[in-house]
């Protein structure tokens, strides 16, 4: 097992600390009362609906509030209402809001506006779809209170819309359809964005809202008191790891989102920076397979690989020396999570076996079709994986042609479906967050809707039926056993494959405290000493 080596060498880590160093352009001296962060990503698309981008989630969850949020034990808690009541038949539920909420352009949160945000997000959402499906009548019932009625019981109701990003937008802005970006980011969150100083590729800003009112609570997750503790915060993109980690350690930034790494080592060392690691769920790594087009339309190849699939290789070809950052073996669903099961996973866990794996290949049927294989240049996380996918499939006789481009250009290109020959894909790697990954509700790639799904397309009638039951269930009992049914699916069909488990830390200055444990990036509630 080795880790692949993503910077030059040592001395390029060494001389990170130098003075000459070019850094970023961000003002010195960042006082008690302003944040400077250092995302992940650039804040492109400030839209969270449309869409599904980590950066654009972190996004959200600082400018909008949402009607519940879940708890460490995911479970959903009330958020912007105060409560809600279900009729005996569990098909009615009727919600109503804390009093005192609005929006930062002053007007008040009414149930028009939840509605249609709800509306808005269930176009796109997972959960949000199941719920439509299941939904006969959505209404306000006036400014304070709304109602749903469903053809058929929905019991993740408050898990749905706690965990899953449904935002709570202004009915003007709301019934901007999902398709579309919305143009303005009037808000009832804990900060306000500040839209006239974002640039695209440089910088987003927000500032405390002053009429958001917090509960009265501990921040819990994504449920509790949302407390602004900084004025300010400000995002200031740099997809330069070195200069980003240089800039933590003078002081010019605090906090990195996404690390390199190999700097984890020094910044550990340095004076005045930590590394922490809060988020309890991590990201699920995979390949994603086009199911469109030869040869992965073939379930007989895709189970051809299980033998040769070794999650340890994977995991180490990121993590290397920091073994604490990665997990395997890990199956369809989240490792650690309430659905994670051992159903199947004998495929991962027994002795690996090359020549096996070679021997079913050749009983598959492939041709030695040309296999596209998108790499992205700017996302060390998915370099990794992608370098071992293609030397792995490369020993198993299989004909690749590795086409390196950065990341935006990967993700417009997964999306068409068109032929491999006609500018299409046959397999990309990427990453998946594990509060997504952690049940067959929310992880889109876990689906076999077809061309309805994400990318990659998988159609299987029996793994949708499962979902459809796992909604139905009566308790987590019956959830899980489910879900040990999916698995068994899942290593039949194979809708995509996970290749190990792995955790985000934060590099962060040491003055920095109180961050809530929570698999987004939040803002409120950490503050500095």
């Amino acid at each position: 097992m080795r880790r692949r080596r993503l910077l030059a060498s040592g001395a390029a880590l060494a001389s990170l600390g130098a003075t000459h160093l070019a850094r970023p352009a961000i003002a010195q001296g960042a006082s008690a009362k302003v944040l400077k962060f250092v995302p992940q990503a650039d804040l492109a698309n400030p839209d969270p609906i449309w869409t599904t981008a980590t950066v654009a989630t972190n996004h959200g969850y600082m400018v909008w509030d949402t009607l519940y949020g879940i708890n460490d034990a995911l479970v959903g808690q009330p958020q912007m209402v105060a409560g809600h009541e279900v009729s005996s038949d569990e098909l009615t539920w009727t919600f109503k809001l804390r009093e005192g909420l609005e929006f930062t352009d002053g007007a008040p949160v009414r149930g028009i506006d939840c509605v249609t945000s709800i509306q808005r997000w269930a176009a796109k959402n997972p959960f949000g779809q199941q719920l439509a499906m299941q939904t006969d009548e959505m209404k306000p019932l006036d400014d304070s209170q709304f109602q749903i009625r469903l053809k058929k019981r929905f019991r993740q109701m408050t898990y749905a819309l706690g965990a899953q990003g449904c935002f709570i937008m202004p009915e003007r802005m709301a019934k901007t359809p999902a398709t579309e970006q919305i143009k303005e980011f009037v808000g009832s969150g804990p900060f306000i964005f500040k839209q006239d100083e974002w640039q695209a590729g440089t910088k987003a800003v927000y500032v405390k809202n002053p009429g958001y009112v917090p509960r009265q609570e501990k921040p819990e997750y994504i449920s509790g008191g949302k407390v602004a503790n900084f004025e300010r915060v400000e995002w200031h993109t740099q997809p330069d790891p070195a200069t980003a980690a240089a800039a933590l350690q003078t002081g010019e930034v605090d906090w990195l989102e996404f690390p390199m790494l190999d700097l984890l080592p020094m910044l550990r060392k340095s004076a005045g920076c930590d590394v922490v690691r809060y988020d309890p769920l991590g990201a699920l790594a995979i390949i994603a397979f086009n199911h469109l087009y030869p040869p992965f339309d073939n379930p007989k190849l895709l189970r051809a690989l299980l033998p040769a699939i070794d999650q340890q290789e994977y995991v180490t070809a990121w993590v290397g020396e920091q073994q604490d950052l990665g997990t395997y073996p890990v199956g369809f669903f989240t490792a650690h999570s309430p659905m994670a099961n051992d159903a199947g996973m004998g495929a991962f866990t027994s002795k690996r076996d090359l020549t096996a794996a070679k021997k079913l290949v050749a009983e598959s049927g492939y041709n030695g079709e040309k296999i596209v294989m998108m790499a992205p240049s700017d996302q060390p996380s998915l370099v990794a994986p992608s370098q071992v996918s293609r030397e792995l499939f490369t020993k198993l006789g299989l004909n690749v042609e590795y086409q390196v481009m950065d990341w935006g250009t990967l993700v417009a290109r997964r999306a068409k479906m068109d032929p491999p020959s006609q500018g299409g894909w046959n397999v990309f790697h990427t990453t998946w967050g594990g509060l997504a990954t952690s049940n067959p509700g929310s992880s889109f790639p876990l689906r076999g809707n077809g061309k309805k799904g994400w990318f990659g397309w998988p159609t299987d009638a029996k793994l949708e039926e499962l979902r459809d039951q796992w909604f139905d269930a009566p308790d987590v009992a019956t959830q899980k056993k489910i879900c040990e049914q999916i698995q068994l699916e899942a290593f039949q069909n194979i809708p995509f494959m996970p290749v190990g488990q792995w955790y985000y830390p934060w590099a962060v200055r040491k003055d920095l405290t109180d961050f809530v444990k929570c698999a987004q990036v939040l803002f409120w509630g950490v503050r500095r000493t």
